[in-house]
Formats: C-alpha cells, sequence, structure tokens
C-alpha cells in the first residue's frame, strides 16, 4: 500500500462530506430508511466520537470511520473506503486506528451494526475479530442488520 495516512480530523471539511454523501447514498441504495442508522455529520464532531480520515500521500481523500464513545463501549460507525481504493487494506488500518481511540479512552469492547447485504464488510470485521451478537443500546432486532462486537485486548492502545 502507498503511504497511507490516518488521523482524526473534522467531518466539516468539503471533500470528507462528499466521503460521507457517497456512503450514504450507496447506503440508501442497499436499505430502506428503517434500516439505515445513519450518524448525521454534525454529530460525528461532538466530543464523545473520535472520526478519523484515510489519505494517500498527496492528501486525498481515500476512506473514513467513527468510534462513538458509549458508557460501556466503542461502537464502529460511518466505515467507508472509496470503490476505486478498496482492496488495499485501508478500512483494515481505519479498524485498527479506531479501536486504538476506543481503547485510549478506555472502552474494553467496540461494538457495530452494519447490513446483510455488505458481504465486504462483514468479512472485515470477522476477520478483525468481531463476533455476531444480538442488538445493543437503542438498536431493535432488524433482519436486515447484523450485530458484532470485540473484545479489545489489553494495552490495544499503545500500539
Amino acid at each position: 500500500m502507498n503511504a497511507l495516512h490516518i488521523a482524526r480530523e473534522s467531518p466539516a471539511q468539503a471533500d470528507v462530506v462528499a466521503l460521507i454523501e457517497a456512503l450514504d447514498a450507496y447506503q440508501t441504495a442497499l436499505y430502506p430508511a428503517e434500516s439505515n442508522h445513519l450518524v448525521e455529520i454534525g454529530a460525528l464532531a461532538q466530543p464523545d466520537v473520535r472520526f478519523a480520515v484515510a489519505r494517500d500521500a498527496q492528501g486525498t481523500v481515500l476512506g473514513c470511520g467513527a468510534v462513538m464513545l458509549a458508557a460501556d463501549c466503542g461502537e464502529l460507525k460511518r466505515m467507508f473506503v472509496l470503490p476505486s481504493a478498496r482492496g488495499r487494506g485501508i478500512a483494515k488500518a481505519l479498524v485498527d486506528f479506531l479501536e486504538r481511540e476506543a481503547a485510549a479512552a478506555g472502552r474494553t469492547v467496540c461494538r457495530l451494526e452494519t447490513g446483510i447485504h455488505q458481504a465486504e464488510a462483514l468479512a472485515l470485521y470477522e476477520g478483525a475479530g468481531y463476533r455476531r451478537r444480538g442488538p445493543f443500546g437503542d438498536y431493535a432486532e432488524d433482519p436486515l442488520s447484523v450485530f458484532m462486537e470485540k473484545e479489545l485486548p489489553a494495552g490495544h492502545a499503545l500500539r
């Protein structure tokens, strides 16, 4: 993979907003509104959210993701890599970065909700050690949703 840079950034940047809009369009095409659990861009800038952006050596945005810090866990949200940038390990690098952010904030578990029509996402999360579980937080049972969690290893924030 050519020079990949992942860092916490503001979601309120034109190139990042365009990326999130592409994610919204992708999700909207796959799932009905009641099965889309989208987080608004403004919410991604809140103090209890760690929002990360992946960029190439030229500074071009390639992907993003967030971890929302609940009292008992970190929840991965808004994970997306541009289709043209997939297959280069960017999503895995984003997951690793966000897990470290959650661990640094004292969380020992990461959870997520994704959809049944996203085989690549399911493979990514399963490969990263996430296991299926039932709904958590404010989520209800949904036949189009898959809920997962992973215990973060001790010292994960230090890597």
